[in-house]
């Protein structure tokens, strides 16, 4: 069974439907996605706990990494979150866990959409449509264009691959990312100006 990083929890039930008669509801903060074995004797109690074991095995594997000095594991799942959905690729993710981290360090709001998408939706489906302003002003425990600081939990299921990419702790002096559209890909700046200047060159080409 592989269960996808990023996923919401009707992907993950849609799945489970398919192996299980009967299973409960999986909290993003108690496992990892990835491909899991099973036996045909398997119970969905005996699949949870074999989740919650490999969870539990990468925790352990990194509990004494120097990113331990500032965040929990479980702060560092809801960052993984934030990157599932913020992320195009491997190196994407990579330089918005920089940004995350110098924005949290610099005590700035981080202004991710991912999470005001997930404030509206509750992550049960598709937004479908761009964000508004009034959108971003939403006061929600989940807006980080609302609250400074990290959401109370993740915002979707996490990748074990993701997590490992966290624990290299990729550094940058990035504070500043926008979607390009017409490149297919994030603009990072260091520096508010540089980042308005590529962000207007960017809407007079649209």
């Amino acid at each position: 069974m592989t269960i996808i990083e990023g996923w919401n929890k009707t992907e993950l039930s849609e799945l489970l439907k398919s192996f299980f008669l009967e299973f409960s509801d999986i909290k993003y903060i108690d496992i990892l996605a990835d491909t899991y074995y099973l036996h045909s004797y398997e119970t969905f109690d005996l699949f949870y706990e074999k989740l919650q074991n490999q969870k539990e095995e990468i925790s352990k594997k990194y509990e004494n990494h120097e990113l331990h000095k500032n965040y929990t594991f479980e702060e560092l799942l809801i960052i993984g979150s934030l990157l599932e959905k913020e992320g195009k690729d491997y190196f994407d993710k990579k330089l918005i866990f920089s940004v995350i981290q110098n924005r949290l360090k610099k005590n700035m709001k981080l202004q991710l959409d991912a999470t005001t998408i997930y404030a509206i939706t509750d992550g049960k489906y598709d937004l479908e449509r761009n964000l508004m302003l009034k959108d971003l002003k939403i006061k929600h425990p989940y807006n980080t264009y609302y609250i400074k600081g990290l959401p109370p939990n993740p915002i979707s299921y996490v990748g074990k691959k993701t997590m490992e990419l966290i624990y290299e702790n990729y550094k940058s002096n990035y504070l500043y990312y926008f979607y390009n559209e017409i490149k297919q890909k994030h603009i990072y700046s260091e520096t508010y100006e540089d980042h308005r200047r590529k962000l207007s060159e960017y809407r007079s080409k649209k």
